[in-house]
């Protein structure tokens, strides 16, 4: 057999803790935490959740409870947010949650920020929060920062003196902003590749330096200093299996919650890909449906590695946040197990291949 290339990068994981039709939500967050697990059994470095509000297939709504429960439940992986919907709250209250997160769990937190704000007029009021919240990012990240260092408004205890590695997602102007204020990005793999080799090339030229808590990787590569020199996390769909059609199956579920989400305005609980794949798509569920699996990076170990070393070389990245969602759990820990092996990952961590 041919040796698969080598992931020049570390691997992350998202993990957005969707819901499978007819499960209650909480089921969901449980099958998190022990993914968490999982990943770290594996060698993964970074294991982060995400924010979202009202949404019937999506369980994660609140990313600082949840990675409390992660961080919890794991011993050397790194927890975070990705991310924190930062127009969504108080940015004192931002602070403070990640302060009681490090001070609890030393080390191993990550502050991803977003500056989306809720996708209906309904969420935007319960939030009470306007569409235009979001205009203001650039302001809330150096409020946020400012009670890590001591110079907010007040003070934000324990957070004050942390030193929590703070991302920025790349929605909107996130880009510009976390070049601004000299803060890691972290930008998905889009359909166009261009748009995205493009807005990390803007990133790298417009950024601006700054002191900052170190961003951890791997001891072989040591720890790059936030704001010394630009650093990007890729994020991407990959799946893994021992076909390529096999691989493709394991996308269906959510590719479909995706195409229901853009032409019914609902993202719905992930269903089994054979009643996805049995059924006869009207033509904007079609083109939907089409246009979500083109972001997606499939096929087996050996392809689904060359690929994503193929993405980190065209990009630049100096990191990949890997996210599946399929109908079955174990499917999706196979594939990640799939990725690991390829890329060398948890060779010499105890417990490694303990992953069940």
């Amino acid at each position: 057999m041919t040796p698969s290339p080598r992931i020049p990068v570390p691997l992350s994981v998202l993990d957005r803790s969707l819901t499978r039709e007819g499960e209650h939500p909480g089921r969901a967050l449980r099958e998190t935490v022990r993914f968490a697990r999982q990943a770290e059994a594996l060698g993964f470095l970074r294991f982060w959740v995400s924010e979202h509000h009202a949404v019937p297939g999506i369980a994660g709504s609140a990313p600082t409870v949840l990675a409390a429960a992660v961080a919890s439940a794991t011993s050397r992986i790194r927890v975070g947010t990705g991310g924190v919907m930062l127009p969504n709250h108080q940015p004192l209250v931002v602070a403070e949650q990640f302060g009681v997160l490090e001070s609890l769990h030393p080390g191993r937190i990550d502050m991803g920020l977003g500056r989306s704000v809720g996708f209906t007029d309904g969420v935007r009021k319960a939030l009470r929060v306007g569409k235009d919240a979001a205009e203001d990012f650039g302001a809330q990240i150096s409020e946020l920062l400012g009670y890590f260092e001591g110079t907010g408004p007040v003070r934000a205890r324990p957070a004050e003196g942390l030193r929590v590695p703070p991302f920025v997602l790349a929605v909107g102007s996130g880009a510009a902003v976390a070049a601004e204020h000299g803060l890691p990005l972290v930008i998905g793999a889009s359909r166009d590749e261009q748009r995205t080799r493009e807005a990390i090339r803007a990133y790298r030229a417009a950024f601006r330096p700054r002191t900052g808590p170190a961003v951890p990787g791997p001891e072989a590569s040591g720890s790059l200093r936030a704001g010394a020199a630009p650093y990007v996390v890729v994020a991407v769909n990959a799946a893994a299996a021992g076909t390529r059609a096999e691989a493709e199956e394991l996308q269906v579920p959510e590719a479909w919650s995706t195409a229901l989400s853009r032409t019914r305005g609902t993202f719905t609980p992930l269903v089994p890909p054979q009643d996805v794949l049995g059924r006869t798509m009207g033509p904007k569920e079609r083109a939907a449906f089409d246009e979500a699996r083109q972001t997606q990076l499939r096929g087996t170990p050996e392809e689904v590695a060359g690929a994503l070393a193929g993405l980190v070389e065209r990009t630049g990245a100096d990191e990949l946040l890997l996210t599946l969602n399929t109908y079955d759990p174990d499917d999706r820990l196979r594939s990640y197990r799939h990725l690991a092996d390829a890329a060398g990952l948890g060779r010499g961590i105890p417990g490694s291949t303990a992953v069940s």
